[in-house]
């Protein structure tokens, strides 16, 4: 029963930040015609003033995001093409992300090095998960599945590492740049700041589940070690 239970909260640690993220983007979601242009108007302005002319702004089947490789800040349709809350409040976030990339923030950079190392080692670990019994029988030691296991549990943990450095940096994203920039800049009513907020704390917090996930297989190949 403990263990059931035990299943059961990790699974709703895990699924339920989403569930409230995609809800809360959602809600505010409405297209307003009183509101001065479209998600990806706001991003392409947002640029501009930054002086950042050269990034573009497109939009993406594959989530809200900006790609510091192709320089590009990439919205859903809804976002792009949208003239809700929640496309203006996306739109700043994402271009904040520029905004951090250009002016070379540490954390943003020491996240993006880890991410491609990351891609890496979590292809590595999947070979020493799949290989650690066959290696071990060939061995016919515990000692080198023991081994094979750690291996794969510390290239896990560049997974993990790659997640919490995340969350600064989409913390700083929302709060640090786009509600200040949505704010002084007027870009939305007073009355619809708080939702705003709303919708940036949903877009800080997208990557929670993921954080969460990481550290559950971290914990889960862990266990194997005992």
């Amino acid at each position: 029963m403990l263990v059931v239970l035990g299943i059961a909260a990790l699974l709703a640690a895990v699924i339920l930040p989403q569930l409230w993220v995609s809800h809360t983007i959602a809600r505010h979601g409405r297209d307003r015609p009183d509101l001065p242009g479209s998600g990806g108007e706001l991003a392409r302005h947002l640029l501009d003033r930054f002086g950042l002319d050269h990034v573009a702004v497109e939009t993406s089947q594959n989530g809200d995001h900006y790609d510091p490789d192709a320089r590009a800040v990439r919205l859903l349709p809804a976002h792009h093409d949208g003239r809700s809350i929640s496309a203006a409040a996306i739109a700043a976030h994402e271009v904040s992300h520029a905004v951090q990339h250009a002016r070379g923030e540490r954390l943003l950079a020491a996240r993006q090095s880890l991410a491609r190392i990351a891609l890496a080692s979590d292809r590595l670990a999947g070979i020493f998960f799949v290989a650690a019994p066959v290696l071990a029988i060939i061995a016919r030691t515990p000692m080198a599945f023991v081994a094979i296991v750690a291996a794969g549990v510390a290239l896990l943990g560049v997974r993990v590492l790659v997640s919490l450095l995340t969350l600064p940096v989409e913390i700083d994203a929302s709060f640090g740049k786009a509600l200040p920039i949505l704010d002084d800049g007027r870009y939305l009513k007073a009355s619809d700041m708080p939702a705003a907020r709303s919708v940036l704390r949903a877009a800080a917090l997208t990557y929670v589940a993921g954080a969460l996930m990481s550290l559950v297989n971290l914990a889960r190949w862990a266990r194997l070690l005992r």
